[in-house]
């Protein structure tokens, strides 16, 4: 059973382990996404997870390192069992020769979901030091949507597979 977080109670460190945690989770299951898309033959949406993957990564660090400046080593109070798919995508959504146009909605949908846990969040947290961190977060969420939402518009419009294309041939029996 998942632990619960009491936003009411939450300090700045808790709020900065706790979205270092969000960001972990998305880089992880962007990255098990690559090895899915990889293992489909799908170059071009394993690419594209890749580059979210590094996304989370750099974002992760930069939360680290503010941590790290503020906090030193004190340990952490929160855990990943207190989040499950915050921010990465939902397991259902890979699955095989995905395009690069179905990858990339992906990525938007889970910076929306990211976008709406920290508005919610934010209305159940009076510091007002976790209360900046959470709109900043919030705020990267919506950059990082539009960032998503641009490369999606260099992709010529329509539908980029034909399901029909990966159906197996008959064979003789």
């Amino acid at each position: 059973m998942a632990a619960t977080i009491d936003y009411a109670k939450l300090t700045l460190k808790d709020a900065l382990d706790l979205a270092i945690l969000i960001e972990d989770e998305a880089r992880d299951r962007y990255t098990e996404f690559v090895d899915q898309m990889e293992i489909h033959h799908t170059p071009e949406a394993a690419a594209f997870f890749r580059f979210m993957a590094a996304n989370e990564t750099k974002h992760g660090q930069q939360l680290t390192a503010k941590r790290q400046a503020l906090f030193g080593d004190e340990p952490s109070r929160m855990s990943v069992d207190m989040l499950w798919d915050v921010e990465a995508p939902e397991y259902a959504e890979a699955h095989a020769f995905m395009s690069p146009r179905e990858a990339m909605e992906v990525a938007v949908r889970c910076e929306v979901k990211a976008r709406d846990f920290f508005v919610r969040a934010l209305d159940r947290v009076p510091d007002p030091n976790v209360r900046e961190l959470f709109e900043e977060l919030r705020d990267e969420e919506v950059e990082h949507e539009a960032l998503v939402r641009k490369e999606l518009a260099k992709l010529p419009p329509g539908p980029d597979t034909d399901p029909d294309d990966y159906v197996d041939e008959p064979v003789a029996q």
